[in-house]
């Protein structure tokens, strides 16, 4: 079947909407109804595939791509503090929320343009029939998860097939239904792989609707159960590229745990990060009974300084260990109180091919093998440690004997000290 007929009914879609102007269809409070191109029931039963409460008092609900506004005000009914945003100011959403009388806060915002800083963050996010209009669908996942605190209710269309492998068709021009804002057609497995790689903890499929899938996103694993088994002991967390404490949210950082277990698979290792859950994207065994587990820094991060830690399966929590996000480096001025030999503790003297312990004073809190800089007479040094007031770095063989100026630098400043190489 090709595209023409395949997709014909995106063009009964759009030609209904012609005739009727609404794409929502509304029960008024005096029981008249306004008739749309998605009749009431078929609404309803969108909404009711996800565990949605009934009573949303005190919560903070997001509606991305509102259109007509159902799902707005069915969850401002409910309680809730709703925002709703589309990507144009539609003027059927501007009348139904006067004649509803209706507190939802309306915004125009291209999908790109949401962040915390932006909207803010929300305990449910709705994320109704617009995943198919991007052009970058897991970047806008991620921009969803990012201002999710809790769940995040996907519904989006769909390819036809039983597939098991993830697949998404792409539709270069007007091919899904005449229309030049339908970019992707993914099939289950690749929406499901989208949510859990965009960075939430759990990805439920809800159900099949006619032309599209409905996955509830959580930001949590579940809750840890009275009991629960010992954790693991988490062993070290660093950036998996530079090997820091350091992390920025504008990027795509990811997180690399070590830790000590009897055996661990990707399907049972929960890492969290700041209080939210994320799916690694690897589990590997290192020896030694330790496995190594990389996985996203979760979107949507306060600036500042958040716990890491780890359950195995249906166990409590590991120790934490703490990374820092977005906090920048700030250093007044350092001083290179000593350097020696790790081996012969020789105070300013070292061989080449050993490595030189610094004692500095001035480091900031968040210093680490990322953001330090050693050189020794204007040659680059590889730095193998940094933290509580100690810099290590490796003396190259191939360095000359002789006597050097020693840096090291971080975040602009330099400290200073002359020192033997023998």
């Amino acid at each position: 079947m090709g595209d023409e007929t395949r997709f014909d009914y995106v063009r009964d879609w759009n030609r209904k909407l012609r005739e009727l102007g609404w794409w929502h269809s509304f029960e008024m409070p005096d029981g008249t109804l306004i008739e749309g191109v998605c009749g009431l029931d078929g609404l309803r039963e969108r909404l009711a595939q996800f565990p949605i409460p009934k009573d949303l008092t005190g919560k903070r609900v997001l509606d991305i791509g509102a259109w007509d506004g159902f799902f707005s005000f069915e969850l401002e009914k409910r309680g809730a503090e709703v925002v709703a945003i589309d990507c144009w100011d539609n003027e059927r959403f501007r009348l139904m929320h006067s004649m509803l009388n209706s507190r939802v806060d309306y915004r125009i915002f291209d999908m790109y343009e949401l962040t915390p800083k932006t909207v803010g963050k929300f305990d449910i996010v709705i994320f109704f029939g617009v995943l198919y209009h991007l052009k970058h669908p897991l970047l806008a996942l991620e921009r969803v998860c990012a201002l999710t605190n809790d769940l995040a209710c996907v519904d989006t269309f769909v390819t036809d097939g039983d597939e098991t492998i993830p697949r998404m068709e792409f539709y270069e021009h007007a091919q899904l239904g005449g229309q030049t804002d339908n970019w992707v057609g993914p099939n289950i497995p690749c929406l499901l792989a989208f949510c859990r790689t965009a960075g939430f903890a759990r990805v439920n499929f809800r159900g099949r609707l006619e032309h599209s899938a409905c996955v509830a996103c959580y930001r949590q694993w579940e809750p840890v159960e009275p009991n629960a088994p010992d954790a693991p002991r988490l062993h070290h967390v660093m950036h998996d590229k530079n090997f820091g404490i350091n992390f920025r949210s504008d990027l795509d950082d990811y997180v690399a745990i070590a830790f000590a277990a009897p055996e661990a698979s990707i399907l049972d290792v929960k890492p969290e990060a700041g209080g939210f859950g994320v799916q690694p994207v690897s589990v590997t065994p290192i020896g030694d009974g330790f496995y190594q587990a990389n996985f996203k820094l979760p979107p949507g991060l306060n600036p500042g300084w958040h716990d890491v830690t780890l359950r195995l399966g249906d166990s409590g929590r590991s120790a934490p260990r703490r990374i820092a996000v977005d906090v920048p480096a700030v250093v007044d001025k350092m001083e290179i109180l000593g350097v020696a030999e790790n081996e012969t503790w020789r105070q300013d003297a070292v061989h080449r091919g050993k490595s030189a312990v610094l004692w500095v004073a001035g480091l900031p809190e968040n210093v680490d093998v990322g953001n330090t800089r050693v050189t020794l007479g204007g040659r680059h040094l590889r730095v193998t440690y940094a933290g509580g007031g100690q810099v290590n770095t490796l003396i190259p063989e191939n360095m000359q004997p002789g006597t050097y100026n020693l840096t090291t630098s971080v975040a602009g400043v330099d400290a200073n000290r002359r020192i033997q190489i023998t």
